[in-house]
């Protein structure tokens, strides 16, 4: 659960409520309660999302708004060290011993760049077709944003009209001057649920919404980079540099691995050993030079 997101929206609606309850009371807050407003903010709102899209595409957009409750953030650093690996195995052992990899990895958009590598797939197929599918993703996902904001351009618009009609209302059936106070109060309510509404969940569901689909482009983009890199067997840590070129360098996580730790030890197993055979060397020179005296 993204609880940034749960917290945001109940904390404001939370503050909200308390800052009535702290100036008025409980009888504030009943007072703040009108079913007719509710009905011309809300009502009115989602009638005219309705009349601007089609009805797959509204419910879509309200399938999606799951993913802003939920936090689903991916690392490149995995998808580097995992593309290092398969880039080292299929050099050693060729491509297509990646087949049995294919079936473990969770990615469905990795899992598939990886086998147009093994079925043999020329790099411009291999681009083309995944550049194609991270363009539709980037348009699915952008209708789900402008929804979300046609919502919170909507919603303070019905809100006034639902103001404007309250009013109406009460001046047509004004008796008493000390009714006026009374009938703008209820006639306010539904200016106040438009604007809470609107900067309170829908357009910050928007944003929420188009942050999480840059990630998910961000992270498709590193793959597409990957696969490629794989499909012409270039050198390990050109592949690696070349990926890490897309995150900060304070994001960049070191690879660790097993032949990575030996080589270190070897080395400086290596560099100890050259170390002592220089010292046994210049401590014969000093007894050659003591004899000879």
């Amino acid at each position: 659960m993204d609880l940034t997101t749960i917290i945001g929206i109940t904390g404001g609606l939370i503050l909200v409520l308390m800052s009535v309850f702290v100036r008025g009371g409980s009888n504030a807050l009943a007072g703040f309660i009108n079913i007719p407003s509710v009905m011309i903010t809300f009502g009115g709102t989602f009638a005219a999302i309705l009349v601007n899209y089609p009805l797959m595409q509204v419910v879509k957009a309200f399938k999606i708004v799951k993913n802003v409750f939920t936090e689903k953030q991916e690392d490149p650093n995995t998808y580097i060290e995992q593309f290092r690996d398969l880039i080292i195995k299929a050099s050693k052992q060729g491509i297509l011993s990646l087949q049995e990899d294919l079936e473990k990895m969770d990615n469905e958009f990795l899992q598939r760049g990886v086998k147009m590598v093994v079925d043999g797939q020329s790099q411009e197929l291999i681009r083309e077709e995944l550049e194609t599918e991270i363009a539709f993703i980037r348009e699915r996902h952008k209708l789900g944003q402008e929804i979300f904001v046609t919502l919170g351009t909507y919603s303070p618009a019905f809100g006034m009209i639902g103001t404007i009609m309250g009013l109406i209302l009460m001046l047509a059936n004004l008796q008493d001057q000390g009714q006026i106070a009374q009938g703008m109060a209820v006639a306010l309510l539904t200016t106040f649920y438009g604007a809470l509404a609107s900067y309170l969940i829908f357009l910050p569901i928007a944003g929420k919404l188009k942050r999480r689909s840059e990630d998910e482009i961000f992270i498709k983009s590193v793959i597409v980079r990957g696969v490629l890199s794989l499909q012409v067997g270039e050198i390990p840590s050109i592949a690696v540099a070349k990926l890490r070129a897309y995150i900060p360098r304070s994001a960049v996580v070191e690879p660790q691995d097993k032949e990575g730790k030996r080589d270190r030890k070897g080395a400086r197993g290596g560099k100890e050993a050259e170390k002592t055979q220089r010292d046994t060397s210049r401590l014969k020179r000093k007894k050659i030079k003591f004899k000879a005296r």
